[in-house]
């Protein structure tokens, strides 16, 4: 089946979406774990008596783990499924969310970070693979951009219930709660959720426009490919260097920003709330939007990769003046630059997680965003230990760290380029 135009397409069915609000709310719950801890950064370093490194190495517990979960967790999505291994992994990080409300060590906080970020590592990798399932390629962004739009849904309503609960109950119940969401999840998901073709909810008709683009070459049984035998392709390392070089400043964003704007303008919890909800609000815009214009592009004609790219670069020379935050004369200002930038990062993120459906079959996807968040993470943990030790020593000077979040972007898309110019599908063979 060719591209279809809109009244064609209405006609053949829309079960994908279905499967395309459950990958937003998962990433919703999954931000709102993630994301409590930096909604409760002044609060907890109070409580813990933490200095901005010991902050730093406490975050990294987190972003450690997730970057060892995206190793294992992506080939064991490709072996056993999205279905069951999405909600073994939901299940997982839920119960280490709530365990951070009932801890009384810095051990036990730690501990529990760990285990979350293991759990919240199989979101992008299920979410990719089901998307690479669920949908024609020429959609795959616009659907990335949907459910990664959850990501800033997810810490918009973290800042409006946590400042509350906490000030009602206390900072132990901002976990407990929000810990439950996930199993909710998992109910809805387990019925709701089968490959397309097993659907039986899927017609003929969209069956067959999901099929649209793909590769029917591709090997229909399991295709186990070794993580050395993946990086010695360019493509691999495109989508490994982008994340590598800018997740760690979407974290920064997470886990800093509500200390950023403590420490420049005096925004306590209870205030926090409109700032916070106004950035992760103009981020979805960007989310949503990323996704939809390569798409577009596609569809008019434009070859792949500069879909792709052409897009990619609009999102990092976006991010660039990111650099000028700390220097923004206003708290609105300074909002308004990090709005823009988050806005630009979920551009960005949409399309570069459509790499990997680009020029990877279906099997291998799994893989490929599991080493690329391992990278991701890795960057993130060292991101996380350079501003730790940048803000003590420079007495909360946050403008170095701003720099590095603005050229970020612009070096990553330089390298991809020279990497991949033209993003030719890989074949891979069994091993």
């Amino acid at each position: 089946m060719s591209m279809t135009d809109t009244k064609t397409v209405a006609k053949i069915g829309g079960y994908r979406w279905t499967i395309c609000a459950l990958l937003f709310f998962a990433t919703t719950i999954n931000y709102i774990d993630r994301q409590v801890t930096g909604i409760l950064a002044p609060t907890l370093q109070a409580e813990f008596g933490w200095s901005e490194v010991q902050y730093a190495e406490i975050t990294s517990y987190w972003t450690a783990a997730y970057a060892i979960g995206f190793l294992l967790v992506g080939r064991f999505i490709d072996k056993v499924g999205v279905r069951i291994g999405f909600a073994v992994a939901v299940i997982i990080w839920s119960i280490a969310a709530a365990a951070h409300g009932m801890v009384h060590s810095v051990f036990g906080f730690a501990l529990a970070r760990f285990i979350l970020g293991l759990g919240e590592s199989a979101n992008f990798p299920s979410s990719i693979k089901a998307t690479a399932e669920w949908f024609p390629r020429h959609e795959r962004a616009f659907a990335t951009g949907i459910f990664n739009a959850g990501s800033n849904v997810g810490v918009m309503i973290t800042a409006i219930i946590v400042p509350w609960i906490t000030l009602t109950w206390g900072w132990r119940w901002a976990f407990l709660v929000t810990g439950l969401f996930g199993i909710l999840w998992v109910l809805c998901w387990l019925p709701l959720y089968r490959r397309p073709q097993d659907h039986p909810k899927v017609s003929a008709r969209e069956l067959d426009y999901i099929r649209d683009g793909i590769d029917h070459t591709e090997p229909v049984t399991p295709l186990h490919v070794g993580w050395l035998h993946l990086l010695r392709y360019r493509q691999t390392w495109t989508f490994v260097v982008g994340k590598f070089l800018t997740d760690g400043v979407w974290w920064f964003y997470l886990f800093w920003l509500p200390k950023f704007l403590d420490a420049r303008y005096g925004i306590k919890l209870g205030k926090l709330a409109l700032p916070i909800v106004v950035i992760y609000l103009v981020a979805d815009v960007g989310s949503v939007g990323g996704g939809w214009l390569s798409g577009a592009l596609i569809k008019r004609g434009w070859e792949v990769h500069r879909a792709r790219k052409t897009t990619l670069l609009i999102a990092a020379l976006l991010i660039v003046p990111t650099a000028l935050a700390p220097l923004a004369s206003s708290l609105w200002v300074a909002v308004a630059i990090v709005s823009v930038a988050a806005a630009a990062h979920q551009w960005w993120s949409a399309n570069l997680f459509t790499l990997t459906s680009d020029m990877f079959p279906r099997q291998a996807i799994g893989s490929v965003v599991g080493l690329g968040g391992f990278a991701g993470a890795a960057g993130g943990v060292l991101f996380q230990r350079l501003t730790g030790t940048i803000l003590e020593s420079t007495g909360s000077n946050y403008l170095p760290v701003f720099i590095i979040c603005g050229s970020a972007y612009v070096t990553a898309l330089l390298i991809i380029h020279l990497l991949a110019p033209r993003m030719e599908p890989v074949t891979l063979a069994q091993q």
